[in-house]
């Protein structure tokens, strides 16, 4: 299994911009699917995260209200939908999938595959 995000970039504080993470693999309609984010000098933390069929979603609370995960199985895609950008949403953004239903979303260890991140950074 091979994740790839894509669709970073550079805007300002106040912008929208959307995430998209593209998985190989004939099974990832049975993936549960996670974003996360690191910012320089910090560590790797939750974003959202979508069950297999898209059905739930879950957030971060920073994020709630601001980000919207998303997933389309026919194109193997999950999406990351982010508004209102700060300037401390600054970071690389990974997606990661599990092959089982997470029991604490936000952990790490929960995620068996990971993808090269793509970096956002919101000026101010």
């Amino acid at each position: 299994v091979q994740l790839q995000a894509s669709g970073g970039g550079l805007v300002q504080a106040g912008d929208s911009l959307g995430l998209s993470c593209a998985i190989s693999g004939r099974t990832f309609s049975s993936y549960s699917m996670g974003w996360f984010r690191q910012a320089p000098g910090k560590e790797r933390e939750f974003v959202a995260g979508i069950t297999w069929s898209g059905g739930s979603t879950y957030y971060a609370e920073s994020m709630k209200g601001r980000f919207t995960v998303s997933r389309d199985n026919a194109k193997n895609t999950v999406n990351l939908r982010m508004s209102s950008l700060k300037p401390e949403d600054t970071a690389v953004y990974f997606c990661a999938a599990s092959r089982s239903l997470p029991r604490w979303w936000s952990s790490q260890g929960e995620y068996d595959y990971w993808g090269r991140g793509t970096q956002v950074t919101v000026s101010s």
